[in-house]
């Protein structure tokens, strides 16, 4: 009997009480995950649920992901995405607050949160023998949230307090969110995943249980399971968990295409900082874009370590930075290729601004050496490997590219297209993004700066 009939036998088995339809089990198929299988399932309700077998240790990484960040949002209503993020680990109509932490952490668990702009997950790695409470605490607090006024009033000061930290009190934080707010005038991306502060202050209970009802509901998440399971014994519970929960009604997503950008911006800003700073975006492209690869990989050949086209030029020989770097963001819209730079004390931004867009320049119309395309492939095929050595790695990889992708393997995939990129393709793609006019660039200056800001 092969792997796929073992599989619908399962199923058949487990189906044969079910006393709802939205617990009902469907098998749909198995996916290569590098050497290992990943063995796909979704209840009647929707939720999907992704399994993969590695007994390497005794543990067990149990993640959810719900398709809902802050890109879901609405005007006026920014930052629920990440205030649920909060009140998931409030309390239940059968915990207490502070009660969740308490039981995984007794239990001898790590559990956590993330919020960005397309989705939101909740993990937690375990003793395989610990499994079924994760089960448990998760599929409660899918649908047993309480959100009274007291828990949101308190978590809307957490959350308030989080921002002027974060953004408001932070030089860096705020001139990120500078950035993205010009960068983007239509696109939900230009809004900042934390919330506009005066937004997150009208939060009211019925928005909460709106946005809870819409988005935290199995038809809009998927379970990512790696590590020491019995995968007959995982599908029952899971069943019996969640099976009872009821789908909700997703609205179509209303998507703002943002315009293309066709002449440059640059602001100059003053801030309590002793030393100048550069920060550029230019408009890239979506995840799932060819191009995509093709910008990580020039990226590192820019950035990536000492040895980096700019971090040698402008931190080693010259000296005229403290620091560089360069991200892709990973986003399933068109997002941006951000560049920073740390001026060195002594030097601005008239010296470093000329020389760091000459570099840029050469990326654009000169090929790449075979050696340094070599190195950088390296260090990125380096840098996925090490990301897939633990069971929580895994699970975050499947996670990530099934929620932004519906492509579990994608991270494999993903490691073929660096393979197979060559110097042609990169100087290609260099010279699609990295055109001035498709760019937003920010200059900092210390506060009292005398001359004439450019």
């Amino acid at each position: 009997m092969n792997n796929s009939s073992i599989q619908h036998q399962r199923v058949e088995q487990l189906n044969r009480n079910v006393k709802h339809e939205h617990a009902c089990l469907f098998y749909e198929g198995s996916c290569a995950f590098g050497s290992e299988e990943i063995q796909r399932y979704r209840l009647g309700n929707g939720l999907a649920l992704l399994l993969l077998t590695d007994r390497s240790a005794p543990t067990v990484s149990y993640s959810t992901w719900f398709r809902v960040g802050s890109r879901h949002e609405q005007p006026g209503k920014t930052g629920l995405a990440h205030f649920f993020e909060h009140l998931m680990f409030n309390e239940t109509t059968s915990l207490k607050p502070g009660e969740l932490d308490r039981k995984l952490e007794e239990n001898g668990a790590e559990s956590n949160a993330a919020t960005w702009v397309d989705y939101t997950y909740y993990y937690e790695s375990l003793p395989a023998n610990r499994l079924s409470l994760a089960i448990r605490l998760e599929s409660d607090r899918m649908q047993n949230l309480v959100l009274k006024e007291a828990q949101i009033s308190s978590e809307k000061e957490v959350v308030s307090n989080e921002r002027r930290f974060r953004v408001e009190d932070d030089i860096e934080g705020s001139i990120s969110e500078f950035l993205y707010k010009h960068a983007f005038t239509k696109h939900a991306y230009g809004w900042p995943t934390i919330g506009w502060m005066e937004d997150i202050a009208t939060y009211s209970p019925a928005d909460c249980e709106s946005f809870y009802r819409t988005y935290y509901a199995p038809n809009n998440a998927t379970i990512v399971i790696v590590g020491d399971i019995r995968e007959s014994n995982v599908l029952k519970k899971i069943q019996e968990a969640y099976g009872p929960i009821p789908p909700s009604y997703i609205p179509a997503e209303n998507i703002f295409p943002e315009p293309p950008q066709l002449t440059a911006q640059l602001f100059s800003l003053k801030k309590p900082t002793a030393t100048e700073k550069i920060l550029m975006g230019y408009r890239g492209p979506a995840l799932g874009d060819a191009d995509h690869a093709a910008l990580v990989m020039f990226n590192e050949l820019l950035f990536g370590g000492r040895a980096s086209r700019i971090h040698r030029l402008l931190v080693t020989q010259q000296a005229l930075a403290s620091e560089v770097r360069g991200w892709v963001s990973p986003f399933v819209h068109p997002g941006l290729y951000e560049i920073g730079v740390h001026v060195h004390p002594g030097h601005t931004i008239a010296e470093v601004q000329p020389i760091l867009d000459a570099e840029l320049d050469r990326i654009r119309n000169e090929l790449v050496s075979e050696d340094e395309l070599i190195r950088a492939k390296t260090h990125l095929e380096l840098a996925i490997l090490q990301s897939l050595e633990t069971a929580s790695g895994k699970a975050e990889q499947i996670g990530f590219y099934e929620t932004t992708l519906s492509e579990p393997a994608g991270i494999f995939r993903r490691l073929e297209m660096y393979k197979r990129l060559t110097a042609a393709e990169l100087r290609n793609a260099a010279r699609r993004y990295l055109n001035e006019s498709q760019r937003t660039v920010i200059h900092v200056y210390p506060e009292g700066t005398p001359k004439e800001l450019s």
